[in-house]
């Protein structure tokens, strides 16, 4: 004989929540509140030129060198 209710520590047992969909969204939201240098630095690190540039001259410098100035259209 099985009993069909589960006490809530054996719920929690079985069913657990997607823990990589709560870290993805958790991500997101940092990447929201992130400053505005912060996104500019990754831009520049995710760029080699750009980071090689950096390293002499500084992340703003390198970013205004690289992504500052034009704009893309196509």
């Amino acid at each position: 004989f099985s009993d069909p209710f589960l006490n809530r520590r054996r719920a929690s047992d079985f069913i657990q929540g997607d823990t990589r969909l709560r870290g993805i969204t958790q991500e997101r939201i940092r990447e929201r509140s992130k400053a505005h240098y912060e996104h500019q630095r990754e831009l520049c690190e995710d760029y080699y030129p750009c980071e090689m540039y950096a390293y002499r001259h500084g992340y703003p410098a390198a970013y205004k060198h690289y992504f500052g100035g034009r704009r893309r259209t196509k």
